[in-house]
Parts: structure tokens; C-alpha cells; sequence
């Protein structure tokens, strides 16, 4: 697995484009975690190595500290990478029961391609600073 953190997310989803974009620039140090696309091939070797439940969910994952998260757990932690004014939130966050997040997570993720417009091409890579 990745020496550094991954946040994987749908390289065909305009949400997660859109999403990568407004978020790398605000992170708190530009090199703590990599944006991966789910459908490249490091990706899917990441995912190869969770258990059968992670690798059947298709959703965000996050690896931190080796341990990967799915769905609104993956997005509330990342908060914790973001500037202060953003990390400041995931205590609250926090708060809200995990099925009550996944729900919602869910819910966005239905709809996510008839709100969002597909990227062209993967964008993912542009983002990973070496």
C-alpha cells in the first residue's frame, strides 16, 4: 500500500472532480494526501487489498494511516487534512450517527452524474504532487 495517505474517488464523477479541485488548494500542507482515480490500476490495488465488503462498495475511499474508510466516514475524516477553518468541523460532524451520514452520502451519490457533468478526461493525476 501507498507510503502516504490516498483519497480515492470516481475519476469519471464530476462531483469528485469538482470536489478534488476546490479541495487540494485548501488543504493544510499540499503534500499529505493523494487524489487517485478508483478506476486506475494503483487504484485497483489498493482496493484489492480491503476486505470484501470495501471492495464491493462503490464509493470514496479513504486510506489513513493504512486504514481505509468508505462513504461519509472517508469524507468526514478527510476534513482533517483541510485548513483550520475547515477541520474545525469534523467534531461536529462527527456527531451525526454514521447511518444518518450514510444515508445522506447515499442520496448524493444517486444523483451526482444528472447534476454534475462528466469530466472529459480524468483530472486526478494533475493533482498528485511529486
Amino acid at each position: 500500500m501507498a507510503e502516504k495517505d490516498v483519497l480515492l474517488l470516481d475519476g469519471d464523477c464530476g462531483l469528485c472532480t469538482h470536489t478534488a479541485v476546490y479541495l487540494h488548494p485548501r488543504l493544510r500542507q499540499a503534500n499529505s494526501i493523494r487524489f487517485l482515480a478508483i478506476e486506475s490500476k494503483e487504484g485497483q490495488e489498493i482496493i484489492a487489498t480491503f476486505s470484501e465488503k470495501f471492495q464491493r462498495a462503490d464509493t470514496v475511499y479513504l486510506i489513513r494511516d493504512g486504514k481505509p474508510y468508505m462513504r461519509s466516514a472517508a469524507g468526514i475524516r478527510f476534513l482533517l487534512y483541510l485548513k483550520w477553518y475547515y477541520s474545525m468541523w469534523f467534531p461536529i460532524a462527527w456527531f451525526v450517527p454514521l447511518p444518518l451520514r450514510d444515508i445522506a452520502y447515499r442520496f448524493v451519490a444517486r444523483f451526482r452524474h444528472r447534476v454534475f457533468k462528466r469530466p472529459a478526461t480524468c483530472i486526478f493525476p494533475g493533482l498528485n504532487p511529486e
